[in-house]
């Protein structure tokens, strides 16, 4: 007779990552559907499926829970996209097809979920002095990551070059901007933006050998 198979025990921090996930991802769900104002942490409680206690246990502020929830959206895609870049950058062809290719993928970043999280705390930000408090350290932490992926993506043959910083924070701060008029003109083919052409030349030009 076959032995029943025990039901696989769950250590306490494995339980722990679970409803701190659970949460996050309700969180996240709640801000992009209802908007920053109308998420409030009873409707997260609910979504979630969880106790007050328990919610309150991992996240006691709601400006806490509201930023770790993009906070680490943003996390796990830029540890995802630096190993897809790793295992599929294509390396071959002409400076001028790399160089595109990678202007091509760092927009493709300005259309996933935690970007759009982040502008409605970005511009709750403005006029909420706690929200502010709590988002600017974990800014500034998820600045430095990206773009230590971003240098990842272009790779040492354009990293190397000393006008690098320049067309890397050019690019990223003309793509913010740009996305952010997605949120009103949402029917745009993204793949197909003006402005891509004009990253690439931009890029191209600056990145030139002298």
């Amino acid at each position: 007779m076959a032995e029943t198979a025990r039901p696989v025990r769950r250590s306490r921090h494995e339980r722990t990552a679970d409803s701190r996930a659970l949460i996050l991802n309700a969180t996240l769900d709640c801000l992009l559907e209802n908007g920053y104002a109308r998420t409030t942490t009873l409707i997260i409680q609910a979504r979630a499926g969880i106790s007050r206690g328990r919610l309150l246990h991992h996240f006691p502020s709601r400006e806490q829970l509201l930023v770790a929830a993009c906070q680490h959206l943003a996390t796990s895609h830029l540890a995802e996209l630096e190993t897809w870049v790793a295992r599929r950058m294509d390396t071959r062809g002409s400076a001028e097809q790399r160089l595109s290719r990678c202007v091509e993928l760092l927009w493709s970043t300005f259309g996933q979920r935690y970007f759009w999280g982040s502008i409605e705390l970005w511009t709750a930000a403005r006029t909420d002095a706690r929200l502010r408090e709590t988002l600017l350290p974990e800014e500034r932490r998820l600045g430095a990551a990206v773009r230590r992926v971003v240098d990842a993506l272009f790779g040492p043959g354009f990293t190397g070059h000393p006008r690098y910083p320049l067309v890397r924070e050019m690019l990223l701060s003309s793509m913010r901007g740009i996305a952010m008029t997605y949120s009103f003109d949402q029917d745009r083919e993204r793949a197909s933006d003006p402005h891509l052409s004009m990253w690439r030349a931009v890029a191209a030009s600056l990145l030139e050998q002298d």
